[in-house]
């Protein structure tokens, strides 16, 4: 199966596109420049397996490692498994893909992006924003949306970050539910609208044009 893999990898391999990246700075042991929809084509080809995905996940191959959150059955995932997966993650794209294909189908999403909004890891505390943007953009209540504007703040205050933009996205889609959720959030950071600061200047008209654009 895995030399299969690896057959199919090769086909679709785009040496244009792993150049680009790798010249980017996203670098791996082995990246074979594959586009997603390449990479859903060969994961629907395979029965979702623990095993299979676990090794995937453990080696430093950009594909590997996307087809591992395609493979793992998420009925299966623990919470302290998907912990460790995410104390892994070194690349924005692999967090979205882990987020996207599945953590957001796990019973204990909203109760792990809660949690790891405030991680000290940046990309565990990426990975919680984005999982939040992912359960509000399918319609998901939030049980508790205080931590989430509250940590989302600060991390605004911060400045430019990888957190910052997962962050500002989670907002961005929890805005969209209501206009009384977008209210809420252009209060909290109502302070931005005027400051000195080009960057939470920016911060409040992205969300504002937002959510006139949605509400």
């Amino acid at each position: 199966m895995i030399r299969d893999i690896r057959v199919r990898l090769r086909q679709a391999m785009n040496g244009i596109v792993s150049t680009s990246m790798r010249e980017k700075g996203v670098r791996y042991k082995l990246n074979f420049g594959a586009s997603l929809s390449d990479l859903k084509s060969i994961a629907e080809s395979y029965t979702p397996n623990v095993q299979l995905a676990a090794w995937l996940w453990e080696q430093d191959v950009r594909e590997h490692k996307i087809l591992a959150t395609l493979l793992y059955p998420h009925e299966a995932l623990t919470e302290a498994e998907a912990d460790r997966w995410a104390e892994m993650i070194c690349h924005q794209e692999i967090a979205e893909q882990f987020c996207a294909n599945l953590m957001q189908y796990t019973p204990f999403a909203e109760k792990s992006a809660e949690r790891w909004i405030s991680d000290k890891k940046e990309y565990v505390q990426v990975c919680g924003f984005l999982l939040y943007a992912r359960l509000y953009t399918r319609g998901d209540e939030a049980s508790d949306p205080q931590k989430l504007l509250q940590t989302a703040k600060q991390v605004l205050d911060k400045g430019i970050s990888r957190a910052q933009r997962a962050a500002l996205l989670a907002l961005k889609r929890f805005g969209r539910r209501s206009r009384l959720d977008s209210q809420t959030i252009l209060a909290l950071i109502e302070a931005y609208r005027d400051s000195e600061s080009k960057e939470r200047k920016e911060f409040y008209n992205d969300l504002k044009f937002e959510f006139d654009y949605y509400n």
